[in-house]
């Protein structure tokens, strides 16, 4: 079987004598369309902070393309090629548009920030800008400061930022969330838009938006997978149905 993009083996996560994460063995395939829901306190974030190093898991393993990567740091992990965006936005919020994009290429390829040069003055960090700024929709907010943006247009930065990385592995979490309806619409299709070789695993509570853009769907209940399957699947489920879909609080 050719490895998966990410995967995890008996994970688990103890918080003292409480056990947030139970034996999640998950595997995210290369180029998937993939989206984690649960309810309110099911682990969804406690996962995705193992998956990304911010925190350790008590036991189980977590393999990028096969390798371990459970022993490295969040930065580490970013640079072998698993990023995330955040509930709530993380930008440079004195920078602007272009001067952020640039410094996270400058970062990404280690040549350093200088803020005395130009971001014309290397060819291609100025060429990627530029590209970056045409695939998310930023040309005509290029040179406003990230803080002065439309909520809508700093959550398309956000995931701009992240695909800036060059991410094999994307894990967007709730990118809609707080959006103005009018604007949802254009950043799941911006999403839709990455490239098919980004496996991406979305964690959302609209089901609108996860039915639209997920081909498979696993449900994380208490800590631990509680069902997965197609989209189809997971709508038709009756237990999924009772303890998630047809609940009252969708998180």
């Amino acid at each position: 079987m050719t490895a998966a993009a990410l995967e995890t083996r008996n994970l688990n996560k103890f918080f003292g004598a409480l056990q947030a994460t139970t034996d999640v063995s998950f595997r995210l395939e290369r180029g998937a369309r993939h989206a984690l829901i649960g309810p309110n306190g099911a682990g969804k974030t406690t996962f995705i902070n193992l998956l990304t190093g911010v925190l350790s898991p008590s036991s189980g393993d977590i393999l990028l393309e096969g390798n371990s990567v459970a022993d490295l740091n969040r930065e580490s992990r970013v640079r072998r090629g698993v990023v995330r965006t955040f509930q709530i936005n993380q930008l440079f919020g004195a920078l602007t548009v272009a001067e952020s994009l640039a410094l996270v290429l400058t970062e990404r390829d280690r040549r350093g920030w200088t803020w005395y040069r130009p971001t014309s003055a290397i060819a291609d960090i100025d060429n990627e800008v530029s590209s970056l700024l045409g695939d998310f929709g930023l040309d005509t907010v290029c040179d406003e400061l990230c803080a002065s943006l439309p909520y809508g247009k700093q959550r398309l930065l956000e995931i701009a930022l992240a695909v800036a990385c060059k991410p094999k592995v994307l894990l967007l979490d709730e990118p809609a969330a707080g959006v103005p309806e009018s604007d949802r619409k254009e950043v799941m299709a911006r999403i839709a838009a990455l490239p098919a070789d980004v496996s991406i695993l979305l964690i959302e509570h609209d089901m609108d938006l996860v039915f639209a853009f997920a081909k498979r769907i696993s449900v994380l209940v208490n800590g631990a997978l509680f069902a997965e399957g197609t989209v189809d699947e997971i709508a038709n489920d009756q237990r999924v149905k009772e303890v998630y879909l047809g609940g009252a609080g969708h998180a």
